[in-house]
């Protein structure tokens, strides 16, 4: 059995995720605790259980002040009805993190996820953890934009670029393109180097949208749609420019 534990200071919430847990009778719940607070004390006073599943706002705080304040080798799941902070959730063990409400078919696959990270039920250490963690979860694969009053998932993989205007950084789909909340050095940090390369102070472009590159009299790259701004790959990024396109 996985020992797991549920932290989600909204009651509905955590009822019905206990409830979708029931259909992975190998996960124990030990616990369903809704504050920083609770958590905290709980943490202390318990054995750290092996997946912890948790909501990012809580009332009293958020979720990575408990992290903060007791130091786990856990692996956590988080849920979260924005994505502000999910840049802040990649640096803290997580597998990955769900936007609410919770999709069953995206909950399957994050526990499987998870499953892949413990094949066995040996203990790990808290760097032995972090190592498993870095070659995922610093991955992003979906962006949740504001239009209006209404939320929009974005996937990575359909965006043509980020670029910077103004102090916002705005992601360019072949539609229409979207504020963010990230700047570009957070977003270097944590998208796909194969597919993503920052040409410029402004750009960060993807692959599989460019549609020309001239490289006289300066190097620069036209996607297949793109902001009215030119992309012009900067003097010197053309020598790693042209390795990443190798």
């Amino acid at each position: 059995m996985i020992s797991t534990l549920i932290i989600e200071d909204e009651k509905p919430a955590a009822r019905k995720l206990q409830r979708m847990l029931q259909d992975f009778p190998h996960l124990e719940i030990q616990a369903v605790l809704h504050s920083v607070e609770e958590a905290v004390r709980w943490l202390i006073q318990h054995p750290e259980p092996k997946l912890i599943f948790s909501d990012i706002v809580l009332g009293d705080g958020l979720s990575f002040d408990i992290f903060d304040q007791v130091k786990l080798k856990s692996f956590i799941i988080y849920t979260t009805a924005f994505d502000q902070y999910t840049l802040r959730a990649f640096k803290l063990n997580s597998i990955d993190y769900l936007l609410k409400p919770i999709d069953e078919e995206e909950l399957r696959m994050a526990i499987a996820k998870f499953q892949t990270f413990i094949p066995d039920e040996k203990p790990y250490s808290a760097q032995e953890v972090r190592s498993i963690l870095k070659s995922e979860s610093n991955i992003l694969s979906r962006i949740l934009v504001k239009i209006g009053h209404q939320l929009k998932i974005v996937y990575v993989k359909d965006i043509c670029c980020f670029y910077s205007e103004n102090k916002i950084v705005y992601l360019q789909t072949m539609e229409r393109s979207y504020p963010t909340d990230y700047t570009l050095e957070e977003l270097e940090g944590v998208l796909e180097t194969q597919k993503f390369f920052r040409v410029n102070r402004q750009f960060i472009i993807h692959l599989d949208y460019i549609k020309n590159i001239q490289t006289s009299p300066v190097y620069k790259v036209t996607l297949e749609r793109q902001p009215d701004q030119e992309i012009t790959i900067s003097r010197d990024r053309i020598s790693d420019f042209k390795k990443w396109l190798s």
